[in-house]
């Protein structure tokens, strides 16, 4: 038996309406402090260092919400077999150019280990990807050899795009679900 207790639902109302403020904060600057977030956000600085000790633990838990709400995306928009790969590197990109700022705050957080899942949240991810994948392939709408890795790699390029700029990630998207399409 656990004797972990369940957070009281205020804690967790407190905690959901810092990760808000600090994600809107974020938007907005990137050099936002704990003391901010918590003003933002409607509660004591304490209850800020609470859930999350310093910048960083904040930070990685916008990320794995962030990758939690790919991940739900995912399970209720791309396992139908009707291009669900497509439409989950789109949404991807769409995630990715419209929240910039979480993305730096991550990278910056991490050092040089990027802003890619980890954990948990890669399982997840690779699970869901894994099921689309399949449920594709088996409507032969996406070619056989596809895996869980190409996915990954392509997500990894089309995130590079949108970081730096270097084009219009819907187009470079568009050439890249091309070559996923089944080989005739």
């Amino acid at each position: 038996m656990s004797t972990e207790r369940k957070p009281r639902a205020d804690a967790e109302r407190n905690r959901a309406r810092v990760l808000e403020a600090a994600r809107a904060l974020l938007a907005e600057q990137d050099d936002v402090q704990l003391p901010e977030i918590a003003r933002a956000a409607g509660v004591g600085v304490g209850t800020v260092y609470r859930n999350f000790p310093d910048r960083r633990a904040l930070v990685e838990a916008l990320a794995e919400q962030r990758f939690a709400e790919i991940a739900e995306y995912a399970r209720k928009r791309c396992l139908d077999g009707k291009s669900g790969v497509k439409r989950y590197l789109r949404h991807v990109g769409e995630v990715l150019s419209g929240d910039r700022a979480l993305s730096s705050a991550i990278e910056t957080a991490r050092g040089t280990a990027g802003s890619e899942p980890r954990g948990d949240a890669l399982a997840e991810l690779e699970t869901v990807v894994a099921r689309a994948i399949a449920a594709d392939q088996a409507a032969g709408v996406l070619r056989a050899d596809c895996t869980v890795g190409d996915v990954y790699l392509l997500v990894g390029c089309l995130s590079s795009v949108v970081r730096t700029g270097s084009g219009d990630w819907r187009r470079f998207a568009e050439l890249v679900l091309e070559g996923l399409l089944p080989r005739g």
